[in-house]
């Protein structure tokens, strides 16, 4: 078992991932007095700190999830100090101005990475390989059955699945995260069809940031200024998976319910939630990639978070890498 150092430049502490150099929490659970925020879902973006350090590209998402803060803008790649330690943030390529925290004390450099995924998107910078000795991965998805179909296909699934329905009178209702996950599908549909999709008001709102940061992603329409007598048949609507079994859906009088997530891939999943359709979409590296992007930081120690950590510990460790786990709050957006 890898043993944990005092001199450790990231440590887990109550309030979240700490470094004593710097002064500063990553991605905190709890209040401190700085936090420097690797992306603006809700278990890594959270009220009450003094003040948020985040990338010039996720500050409108910042504003928009959090409201009135004190915030500081870091472009990627630009170092910045905080006490003696020299950060600088890269992209993840998770959603729209996502970061890995890059930290250097005295020649030693960790990396955090936050939630990344290695496939292309068109909504947010692709991911950067930073070269480090100690790596913090996530591990949503570490298990070797995990593996991510191409996007742009699924895109053209979930297309036809609407055309499908259209001819059996039915408005096709695909339930997905409301901050990266609907942009990214919009933005991908955009190449199958011209067809405006509906939106849920809570996937309109985050939507409209994208557009606001120049995202190009297909047309669409809040379902709120839609006239509820109009025939939705044929029409894709994006919704939040709160909204499924919800008043709200009572507006569609016949619809078939789909679902994109990383989770999908297991068929289980699916017949469980009791979804007519399930469409294999994630913004989280899947076990291939977790494992190269590993190997491709050179780090000799890694520390894995939030999932299946034993599986990537256990395979790490078969490669002669240092590997451990660290117990934090982070949750999973899918």
């Amino acid at each position: 078992m890898p043993k944990r150092r005092r001199d450790d430049l990231i440590q887990l502490r109550p309030e979240g991932l700490y470094c004593p150099a710097g002064d500063f929490h990553i991605d905190p659970w709890r209040p401190v007095p700085r936090a420097v925020i690797t992306h603006g879902h809700g278990d890594h973006a959270r009220t009450g700190m003094g003040a948020y350090h985040t990338t010039r590209a996720g500050l409108p998402i910042l504003e928009w999830r959090l409201g009135e803060q004190i915030y500081v803008a870091h472009d990627y790649g630009a170092p910045f100090q905080m006490g003696a330690a020299t950060v600088s943030l890269h992209p993840a390529g998770h959603v729209l101005g996502s970061a890995q925290v890059r930290v250097e004390v005295d020649g030693e450099v960790w990396v955090a990475s936050g939630d990344y995924k290695r496939q292309h998107d068109p909504t947010c910078a692709p991911f950067e390989v930073v070269r480090c000795d100690t790596f913090i991965t996530e591990a949503t998805f570490g298990l070797p059955v995990y593996r991510w179909p191409d996007t742009a296909q699924v895109a053209g699934e979930i297309e036809a699945w609407r055309a499908q329905c259209e001819t059996r009178g039915e408005a096709a209702v695909l339930f997905c995260y409301a901050l990266g996950k609907a942009q990214r599908v919009l933005a991908e549909l955009a190449a199958h069809t011209d067809r405006p999709a509906l939106l849920h008001g809570a996937v309109a709102a985050g939507v409209e940031v994208y557009r606001r940061a120049g995202i190009a992603m297909l047309d669409t329409l809040p379902v709120a200024e839609t006239d509820r007598s109009a025939d939705v048949a044929g029409r894709l609507v994006i919704a939040p998976p709160s909204a499924a079994g919800s008043a709200w859906m009572r507006r569609f009088r016949r619809a078939q319910q789909g679902f994109a997530s990383g989770w999908m891939r297991i068929r289980g999943n699916r017949r469980r939630r009791n979804y007519d359709r399930g469409f294999v979409v994630s913004d989280h590296a899947d076990w291939p990639d977790l494992m190269r992007t590993v190997r491709e930081t050179g780090a000799t120690r890694v520390i894995a978070t939030h999932g299946n950590t034993d599986a990537i510990i256990r395979a790490l460790r078969e490669d002669g890498i240092a590997a451990e786990a660290f117990r934090t709050d982070f949750g999973d957006e899918e």
